[in-house]
């Protein structure tokens, strides 16, 4: 598995070392004070940018990464949001004394309580704070000043990885219904995260290295490394919507980066490096088409002779923790379950609950891209009917 992580590595290094060779860039650089002035005027609008991102291009996407009891609080006898607060459900049937649980557990700011309570789903009102609780962030005075630190960082010094980042929110987050309001968001979290240099701590529970660069004229030799990007995390296409659904939450930049940061490390890293861990990306896809052929073999088998490998359609999905693919409302009632489960588990889960929502027209289908139409769009779905059927009410 190690093996296979630092040949991934290698090539995605490969491809950044590749683009400042024909771009003639360097990877990093001091900007000329005018530059500075410039960027610090227009940090709150950085959205109404339009560098020329033409020549550059992702380093990878999703797509070049792909080579029942657990959930029990799930079930069809237990109460839910996402199913429990439909507007044709009576909230003194379940939401309200929900809601005052909810309170309940933040006035006593009890974390291991807070994800508990979450596995039912959060209160729109209390999610915020909850998450927060969760993932044990609280704003102190020096969290903020550790953010302004990184902007000053930012402002100071260019790197490659911010016009990757520019391309990334230009081309994912700016074209999205939901998130184009908070591209300014984005680029004020994303560059400061890539100079954030707390984040390689996380490579200590990590099956991925960091990648070294080597200061000019000296390469090869370690005492002359230095981690680039200064975090350790090259972003992919598509990095930029892990951040978006937070947007919605959090309006404060040093908090919305805190708990983006946080999300990061405990959760979103392993959608994106090699491991045995049951939440790692490679878990989950052997998960996803356990219960694909499990449950739905005919679907499974069909799908597979006609060329169209589900996982060739779900890999994406669950890669980005389906932010980009699902409502905001409905991606943020499956975040609730991952923060309450602290496992990234139901991605695959809801993945094959959507092949098998779909199956009808799936098993219609004759090619992959008759069955990449059939799951275009996800924007409809119900994140938590899907998963209680699949999980509680499907016959095997």
């Amino acid at each position: 598995m190690r093996k296979a992580q630092g040949s991934w590595e290698k090539r995605i290094l490969k491809s950044l070392n590749s683009m400042c060779t024909e771009l003639s860039i360097p990877l990093a650089r001091k900007r000329p004070v005018g530059e500075q002035k410039e960027l610090l005027s227009k940090w709150n609008e950085m959205g109404t940018d339009e560098p020329d991102l033409s020549l550059f291009r992702p380093v990878y996407a999703p797509k070049d990464f792909l080579e029942k009891e657990l959930f029990v609080e799930l079930g069809l006898t237990t109460g839910q949001l996402g199913i429990d607060d439909a507007t044709q459900v009576p909230p003194e049937l379940f939401e309200n004394e929900h809601v005052r649980i909810g309170q309940k557990v933040l006035a006593e700011q009890d974390s291991a309580a807070a994800q508990q309570y979450v596995r039912q789903g959060s209160p729109t009102a209390l999610r915020a704070e909850l998450w927060a609780l969760i993932l044990n962030i609280s704003s102190q005075p020096e969290d903020i000043l550790y953010y302004e630190q990184l902007k000053t960082n930012v402002i100071q010094h260019d790197l490659l990885v911010d016009s990757l980042i520019y391309k990334d929110v230009k081309l994912t987050a700016s074209n999205d219904d939901y998130y184009f309001v908070f591209e300014d968001y984005l680029y004020q979290v994303l560059l400061c995260f890539s100079r954030d240099t707390s984040v390689l701590g996380h490579f200590a529970y990590n099956s991925a290295s960091p990648p070294k660069s080597y200061i000019r004229g000296k390469l090869g030799i370690e005492e002359y490394a230095v981690f680039y990007p200064p975090n350790g995390v090259i972003p992919f296409h598509g990095f930029s919507m892990y951040v978006a659904p937070l947007c919605f939450l959090y309006h404060e930049p040093s908090k919305l980066y805190q708990i983006f940061r946080e999300m990061y490390v405990r959760f979103f890293f392993r959608l994106h490096s090699i491991s045995s861990h049951p939440s790692g990306i490679v878990s989950l896809c052997l998960l996803f088409e356990t219960l694909l052929q499990t449950h739905l073999p005919q679907l499974f088998y069909h799908l597979r002779e006609i060329g169209a490998q589900p996982l060739r359609i779900s890999f994406k999905w669950m890669v980005r923790a389906f932010s980009g693919y699902l409502a905001t409302d409905q991606l943020l009632l499956l975040w609730d379950r991952i923060l309450g489960y602290n496992s990234l588990e139901l991605l695959a889960v809801l993945a094959a609950a959507v092949f098998a929502f779909r199956a009808v027209n799936l098993m219609e289908v004759t090619s992959l891209a008759a069955a990449e139409a059939v799951l275009a769009d996800l924007s409809t779905l119900k994140v938590m009917p899907l998963l209680q059927i699949f999980l509680f009410a499907t016959v095997t």
